[in-house]
């Protein structure tokens, strides 16, 4: 399988050094390391005590902004981009005569965060600090070129904080944004942030392009396994047929196999339904609820750990607990969502408990649940668009499981295109 049309660039050969000289408007003393590399962390994570994270704002900020010196700026954020003090970034880099922030450009959500899933906020001044907010959710190429163009901006600074999964839509807002960058001839900037759910190995199937959508442009893993810096990189080293001129700062302090709650960091939910780190944990398997008659536990206060329908009992966590999943146990639940599927309804089902986060595989958790639900329960459907084929990136685990396949056999059925998009993904790694 061809994952890309540029396979043999270096691992940084499309990737502008992220230690741009240039004078600061402020004096700064120089960074302990230069931005784009990490220092070696002390301790082995997993819950080790080491220092605390610092992010790629963090560590932009202490080195005196001078990345951004001489620049004009505009920031694609939500309310995830903030600091260890939980200020957003964006009223600490307007409070500072050191950055010329002139704009500010809201994903899915908006840019403070007060619009639901599939919503945005539109264009207007943000009531703070009188920046003008463009609106970038379902926008891409030339039309997102033309804002960035409109702005005035020579520099776009991308800070948002990912979940891990593939059909979760910063990365593709990120995607677009360099793409459009590209066209536009801006530089880019990515701030990198913790990957909440470890950056240890990709899992699950990888997408094929046919099946390219807003969840889902280009053919990486289910859970991909990186951070934002990362992506970027593989972005513009492998899909972007126009490079960016990308600069990254990456975090200090952050081991591949740190979880969200060794980091120090305070957890900001990206979207109004990834409230915790748990959630997050969970998501790359459960969201394929979403392509199913079953609530993905919308409208309830555990989204994505909660799933069931009308009709639901106990069988299912009884099979899907006979499956011996590592690392998750599965709980009869009812519960009555307050909005979405079956809103105000009390719907039968399961709550997943993770155990032991460490050999839990979310996807295959996700794909054993697919069939125990349906196994289990006669009510059991697709969505009418084939909505779960967006999700897995192909037609195979809708056409397998239908066909009465197991967990195992759906699993294997993408584990060549996996290792191919592994060998690629390790390229482009920044962190031990």
């Amino acid at each position: 399988m061809s994952l890309s049309r540029r396979g043999l660039l270096a691992a940084g050969g499309a990737v502008g050094a992220a230690g741009a000289t240039g004078a600061a408007r402020t004096p700064a003393p120089p960074p302990a390391a230069p931005l784009s590399e990490e220092p070696a962390a002390a301790g082995s994570g997993r819950g080790a005590h080491r220092a605390r994270v610092r992010t790629g704002f963090d560590r932009l900020a202490a080195d005196g902004y001078r990345l951004l010196s001489g620049r004009t700026v505009g920031v694609v954020t939500n309310p995830t981009g903030v600091t260890a003090g939980v200020r957003h970034i964006v009223d600490v880099m307007h409070a500072d005569e050191r950055v010329a922030l002139t704009a500010v450009f809201g994903p899915e959500h908006g840019f403070r965060g007060t619009a639901q899933a599939g919503g945005s906020e539109g264009r207007y001044d943000d009531p703070a600090t009188g920046l003008p907010v463009y609106d970038t959710y379902l926008k891409s190429g030339q039309p997102l070129a033309d804002v960035f163009t409109a702005s005035g901006v020579d520099t776009v600074v991308f800070d948002i904080q990912d979940a891990g999964a593939r059909f979760y839509t910063y990365i593709w807002t990120l995607y677009d944004c360099m793409e459009a960058a590209a066209l536009a001839g801006k530089r880019f900037v990515v701030l990198d942030r913790p990957n909440p759910v470890t950056g240890r190995a990709a899992l699950g199937p990888v997408l094929r392009p046919e099946f390219a959508t807003f969840v889902g442009r280009r053919p990486i893993a289910q859970a991909h396994g990186m951070t934002v810096t990362e992506l970027a990189r593989l972005f513009n080293g492998e899909f972007l047929d126009r490079p960016v001129a990308l600069e990254t700062v990456r975090m200090s302090g952050w081991a591949r196999d740190d979880f969200f709650d060794v980091t120090g960091l305070p957890w900001v939910p990206p979207s109004p339904n990834m409230p915790t780190p748990e959630t997050a944990l969970v998501y790359a398997g459960t969201c394929l609820f979403e392509g199913t008659n079953l609530s993905e536990g919308r409208g309830t206060t555990r989204p994505f750990e909660l799933l069931g329908a009308e009709g639901v009992d106990g069988r299912w966590a009884e099979a899907a607990n006979a499956l011996e999943l590592p690392g998750v146990r599965f709980r009869e639940a009812y519960f009555a969502p307050t909005f979405s599927k079956f809103q105000g309804k009390t719907i039968g089902g399961v709550q997943l408990h993770v155990h032991d986060r460490e050999s839990f595989d979310p996807v295959r958790t996700g794909i054993g649940l697919l069939v125990t639900a349906k196994r289990s329960w006669s009510g059991f459907a697709w969505r009418s668009d084939h909505w779960i084929d967006k999700l897995t990136g192909s037609a195979d685990v809708r056409t397998m499981i239908d066909a009465g396949a197991g967990p195992d056999e759906v699993a294997g059925a993408w584990q060549d295109a996996l290792t191919a998009f592994r060998a690629v993904r390790r390229r482009y790694l920044h962190y031990r």
